[in-house]
C-alpha cells in the first residue's frame, strides 16, 4: 500500500508519526547577537507538531551571515538560544533538525568579519539583494556587491566552520542538521556552473564542482554521525543567479554521491518552484526529480508549492517519501492537524514575513481557538 502523509516514517532512527515536515523558514526575527529569544522559541513550539522540525537556515560563522536579523550557531550564547528552542520542541513532543547555512555572496560587508567582501568561488557580479540594517536601525534591502573569490585555504577553514557548527547545534539539543547546499548559497555556488568559473580541485568538473558539498558532507558526518544529517538541493535553481551546463548530469552526480553516505535524508526543493513561487509546469523538471528519484534510495523529502492534494499525490506516486511545508506552516503553526480534519487553512500575511514582531509571527490562530 502506498504511504499517505499521515503514515508514520522512520528518519535518524526517530519514529515520526505523519509525514508533514516543516520546511526552514528565513524569518529575521534573532536577537542581540543573532541568539535566539523567547519569540523564537515560542513560534517553535507553537509548530511542533510537525513531523520534523527543521530551522531556519542558521549561519555557521560570521562570514556565513547575509540578512540580517538571522540566528547563527557559532557561540556560547547562540547554542544556549538554540537550547531553549529545541527544549520548547521537544517538551511538546517534536523533534527538530538545524539548517546549517553559509550565504557565500549573498552577503554584505556590513555582516563580514572587518568590513569584508563576502566570499564566493568566483569574483563575479551577483543578480540580486541582501537584508541590512541601515543607519536608522531599520532592515532595508541592499544590492550584492561583487565577491571575493576564496582561496583553497579559505574553503578548508569554511569546511572546519560546518563540523564545529554541527556540533553546536548537537550541543544544543538538535536532533540533527540540515546542510544548506540549496537556494543560490555558497554549496550551491559551487556546485552550479553558471556562477562557478574555477579551475582548480574545486571547479571545472561536475566532480569537482561538487567536492565542496562531498567535503562538508564528510566533515559534518564524521562530527555526528551520518544518520542525524540531511541535505537540501534545489536541482535546476535560478535564485541569485544560478545555472548549470547538465543539470540532470550534475545533481545525479550529486545524488549518487549523497546516496553512498547513509544520510537522514536527502531534502529536494522541486525545480519548477521559484524562490518562493511556483513556475510553469516543464516535462524536464519531473525528469529531473526521476532522476533524484532512481539515484537516490534513502528517505527523499520533497518541497516546493505542495498543498495536502498534491502531496497526497506525490506520495502515493513515489515522488518523494516525505513532504516540507513552507508558507502553509508560516500561517497555520498546528498545520498536521488542520490537513487530518480537512480544515480551513489560514493565509499567511506577506507584510510580516521579514523581520518584526509577534505580528505574522506567533499570532496566527490555531484550529482549536477559531472553532471554539
Amino acid at each position: 500500500m502506498s504511504p499517505s502523509l499521515f503514515s508514520p516514517i522512520t528518519i535518524a532512527g526517530l519514529s515520526l508519526p505523519h509525514r508533514v515536515a516543516m520546511a526552514p523558514l528565513t524569518r529575521s526575527r534573532a536577537g542581540a547577537g543573532n541568539v535566539p529569544t523567547a519569540l523564537n522559541v515560542e513560534y517553535y513550539r507553537q509548530r511542533a507538531g510537525a513531523a520534523l522540525v527543521i530551522t531556519e537556515a542558521t549561519q555557521i560563522s560570521q562570514q556565513g551571515q547575509g540578512y540580517a536579523w538571522t540566528p547563527g550557531i557559532h557561540d556560547s550564547a547562540q547554542i544556549a538560544g538554540w537550547s531553549k528552542v529545541a527544549d520548547a520542541v521537544h517538551e511538546e513532543g517534536g523533534r527538530i533538525f538545524m539548517q546549517l547555512w553559509h550565504v557565500g555572496r549573498v552577503s554584505h560587508p556590513s555582516f563580514q568579519p572587518d568590513g569584508a567582501l563576502p566570499v564566493a568561488p568566483t569574483a563575479m557580479p551577483v543578480p540580486g539583494k541582501t537584508f541590512i540594517v541601515d543607519e536608522s536601525g531599520n532592515g532595508v534591502w541592499a544590492d550584492v556587491l561583487v565577491p571575493q573569490e576564496l582561496t583553497v585555504a579559505g574553503i578548508e577553514a569554511i569546511i572546519g566552520d560546518y563540523a564545529q557548527a554541527a556540533r553546536n547545534a548537537i550541543e544544543a539539543g538538535m536532533d540533527g542538521v540540515e546542510i544548506h547546499a540549496a537556494n543560490g548559497y555558497l554549496i550551491d555556488q559551487f556546485i552550479n556552473s553558471e556562477s562557478n568559473h574555477r579551475t582548480d580541485r574545486y571547479g571545472s568538473s561536475i566532480e569537482n564542482r561538487a567536492r565542496l558539498l562531498t567535503e562538508v558532507v564528510d566533515a559534518v558526518t564524521q562530527a555526528i554521525g551520518s544518520t542525524r544529517v540531511g541535505v537540501r538541493l534545489t536541482p535546476m535553481g535560478r535564485f541569485m543567479g544560478m545555472g548549470d551546463e547538465t543539470p540532470e548530469q550534475t545533481f545525479g552526480h550529486i545524488a549518487a554521491e549523497m546516496d553512498r553516505r547513509n544520510l537522514a535524508y536527502l531534502h529536494v526543493v522541486e525545480p519548477a518552484t521559484l524562490g518562493t513561487e511556483t513556475g510553469e509546469d516543464n516535462p524536464r523538471f519531473d525528469a529531473m526529480m526521476r532522476v533524484m528519484r532512481q539515484r537516490y534510495s534513502g528517505v527523499l523529502m520533497i518541497a516546493g508549492g505542495y498543498d495536502r492534494a498534491s502531496a497526497e499525490r506525490a506520495l502515493a506516486e513515489g515522488r518523494g517519501d516525505i513532504v516540507a511545508f513552507g508558507k502553509h506552516f508560516l500561517a497555520n503553526p498546528d498545520l498536521p492537524e488542520r490537513f487530518a480534519r480537512g480544515a480551513h487553512l489560514n493565509e499567511a500575511d506577506r507584510g510580516s514575513f521579514f523581520g518584526g514582531d509577534a505580528r505574522g509571527y506567533t499570532d496566527y490562530p490555531a484550529l482549536a481557538s477559531q472553532v471554539a
